[in-house]
């Protein structure tokens, strides 16, 4: 039986997340310990950037920015990409399209990101302004995670 002494984590997961993880293993070739494993030294990371640079981070209330920031690390945990940027963001402006809608996002103080996503994306996520969202790159794509 797996001991804590010996390094060992369990926690309940839903059958939603497992169903996840499976599937991101699947694509990545990897084992479940592996996929957790870089998800956390990744968030690790972002904290490290976070804590170095605070002045660079969305103009937040101190116990709404523990509170996203425990509401994202418990999402990323559960999930892993292949991302390797990770941004909390406020979103500035929703324009919606009749297929698209543009969100911009605010990174830093005057550093903007703009996105293009799915009308019904942005409806999913109930996107508006003043909301906090994490914006995750890859390449030339941006996508939304509500945080």
């Amino acid at each position: 039986m797996p001991k804590k002494a010996q390094g060992w984590i369990t926690f309940q997961s839903s059958a939603e997340e497992r169903q996840i993880l499976e599937q991101i293993c699947q694509q990545t070739q990897r084992t479940k310990t592996d996929v957790l494993r870089e998800m956390l030294r990744k968030m690790r990371q972002s904290d490290e950037l976070i804590a170095a640079e605070p002045e660079a981070q969305p103009d937040l209330e101190e116990e709404d920015n523990e509170l996203i920031m425990a509401k994202g690390t418990a999402m990323l945990q559960s999930v892993n990409i292949s991302a390797r940027n990770i941004f909390k963001a406020k979103v500035k402006q929703v324009v919606k399209g009749t297929v698209n809608a543009e969100i911009t996002l605010i990174i830093a103080p005057d550093i903007e990101l703009v996105s293009m996503i799915t009308r019904g994306s942005a409806e999913k996520l109930k996107l508006r302004k003043g909301k906090i969202v994490f914006a995750v790159i890859k390449s030339n794509s941006v996508m939304l995670a509500e945080a």
